[in-house]
């Protein structure tokens, strides 16, 4: 028998047919000696699910069950094959044990056992047994009834690196329908990932129904325009751009989210980047210094330079979104709600004779504490209802509120002075895993923003920064890559930006791997031939290898190419 570890199973063969590579790698891995006897999944094959696991036997069939047109039906106590022997079998159990989100996935000729830690273990193990299955599992429907579904004999034991496994979609700067993030979901959970960071306001559009605020989505989800390229571009897209997810699509979205367990991460941006809010309540944003009545929802992209004002007004509107935000994202699957508190200019507060007795009144030093107080405020409003602010690494200016945790995007730094002082942290530093930073330096690809960021280099990003202290890297929770779209228009854009990369991504956050330079890229590429076949199934507008397809290219749109490599900071 041959041994494989998380540097990355090849793909040998089997009784002389080849087996997938699997993505992302498990930690241990054992192939059954050629000869070997497959699993074969056919008509008789039942799932035999114990207490607990009823959830990701649904999934199952659903998934599976659809691909192949097998029925799957539940095991009843003396099923039999029609030769009188036990029919062919998925078991499907929980064990203690083994780490939550751990799985042991043992097969043989006669069955396929999956064992999880939890619900959420054993479902991570369906995913690998469905990568064993084929490309042609991850379809809709099946390609040819009645072909034979063969499983290679194997035993894989396997746990996540991190518990934090996650990718940022922003739906503000193009608005993506809720069948679209529907998909995502389904594209996070076929690569192991379990955080969806779902970024739900910004200048360019208010995504999510208030019902306390409607012109939240009246007036704030809609712009009468659009920049074409990167903001320095002379093109615009003049058709009216926007949309929004009402509260049931909420719901829904969530619920989905959770049968795949993924959690979800609702992001409410303040006090930065809330022009399209401003627009929609003027009273919101700093009427002694700007006429807020003006203005509209932004059409650029950037920064804008409209923030709200420190006004107790302004702290109860807010508390009254968030209120509906607990209330639609449910702290068993949203324990964390994401402030933002990035990019928050500080010139109106500068000018502002109102902003600047804020300062006084509350004895704060200068706009990076007032800033930090708005932080601190929704910090205790929130862990007064159990949850946990999470926000961009701007909110270690002025002082870091006690119990948030911090994302880490301007670079390694905010992360490692954050985990340094006992606070908690994801790590998803710009210049490497931002998503929409170009693949390649070519001159095809499509709107080029940022530094080059092939799949080699993001196979070879690491969280965990060396030099951190041994209690500073426990306040590591995880990692994310992150997709803003303001060059992506539409689901295709975001396809051809996020993938294969993200197959890449899912395996840092999810494989042991060795140190960056040390890593098997080579074998990693190997098995990325058997995944581009799982994406294609999947209907992904993946970047192919070659370089981006005639359609995929948009030529004479600026964008913002940087040259080099990126820098460590």
């Amino acid at each position: 028998m041959t041994s494989k570890n998380a540097e990355g199973p090849d793909t040998p063969t089997s009784g002389g047919e080849a087996v997938p590579g699997l993505v992302p790698a498990p930690r241990g891995l054992t192939w059954g000696p050629p000869g070997q006897e497959p699993f074969r999944l056919g008509e008789a094959t039942v799932i035999s699910a114990a207490p607990g696991t009823e959830g990701v036997a649904r999934r199952l069939r659903a998934t599976v069950g659809a691909a192949t047109g097998l029925p799957l039906a539940d095991a009843t106590e003396g099923t039999e094959a029609a030769d009188g022997t036990a029919a062919p079998r998925v078991e499907l159990s929980l064990d203690a044990a083994l780490a939550p989100e751990a799985y042991r996935l043992a097969v043989d000729a006669g069955a396929v056992r999956i064992t999880g830690g939890s619900a959420a273990g054993l479902f991570w193990g369906t995913q690998t047994f469905r990568q064993l299955l084929g490309p042609d599992a991850f379809r809709r429907a099946p390609l040819a009834p009645g072909r034979t579904w063969d499983v290679p004999a194997v035993v894989v034991e396997d746990e996540p690196r991190f518990g934090w496994r996650g990718m940022l979609l922003d739906v503000c700067r193009h608005f993506l329908p809720k069948d679209d993030v529907l998909r995502y979901l389904d594209l996070l959970a076929a690569h192991k990932l379990n955080v969806f960071h779902f970024h739900l306001n910004d200048d360019q559009g208010w995504r999510i129904e208030i019902k306390r605020h409607p012109r939240l989505t009246e007036t704030g989800a809609w712009r009468s325009r659009s920049k074409y390229g990167h903001r320095a571009s002379e093109l615009w897209d003049e058709t009216p751009h926007g949309g929004y997810y009402t509260q049931d699509d909420i719901r829904e979205i969530v619920a989905y989210a959770a049968e795949r367990h993924i959690r979800v991460v609702p992001e409410i941006d303040i006090p930065g980047h809330a022009q399209a809010a401003i627009a929609a309540y003027p009273e919101l944003g700093n009427t002694d210094v700007v006429d807020t009545a003006a203005l509209t929802v932004w059409d650029s992209w950037g920064v804008s330079p409209n923030v709200l004002a420190p006004t107790e007004n302004t702290l109860r509107f807010y508390e009254g979104v968030l209120e509906e935000v607990l209330e639609l994202f449910p702290a068993e699957t949203s324990p964390f709600v994401h402030i933002g508190g990035d990019e928050c200019p500080k010139d109106q507060w500068k000018q502002s004779p109102l902003a600047q007795a804020r300062i006084a009144e509350l004895g704060l030093k200068d706009e990076d504490e007032l800033q930090s107080w708005f932080i601190r405020h929704f910090d205790t409003w929130l862990a007064e209802r159990g949850r946990r602010l999470i926000g961009w690494d701007e909110i270690l200016e002025g002082g870091l509120a006690e119990g948030a945790a911090v994302s880490s995007w301007r670079g390694y730094a905010g992360g490692i002075a954050a985990a340094e002082a006992g606070h908690d942290v994801v790590m998803c530093p710009e210049q490497q895993v931002y998503l929409d930073h170009r693949q390649d330096g070519g001159p095809d690809e499509p709107m080029p923003i940022g530094y080059v960021r092939t799949l080699e280099d993001v196979y070879r990003f690491e969280p965990v920064p060396p030099g951190l202290s041994e209690e500073a890297a426990r306040h590591i929770l995880g990692t994310q890559a992150n997709v803003w779209t303001e060059v992506m228009q539409n689901r295709s854009r975001v396809d051809y930006q996020v993938f294969p990369r993200l197959a890449a991504f899912a395996e840092v956050a999810w494989s042991s791997l060795p140190a960056p330079a040390d890593r098997d890229f080579a074998g990693f590429d190997a098995r990325m031939t058997d995944h581009y076949a799982r994406l294609d199934a999947l209907g992904v507008d993946y970047r192919p290898p070659g370089g981006p397809l005639p359609w995929q290219r948009r030529p004479g749109i600026l964008g913002r190419p940087i040259e080099g490599a990126p820098p460590v900071v």
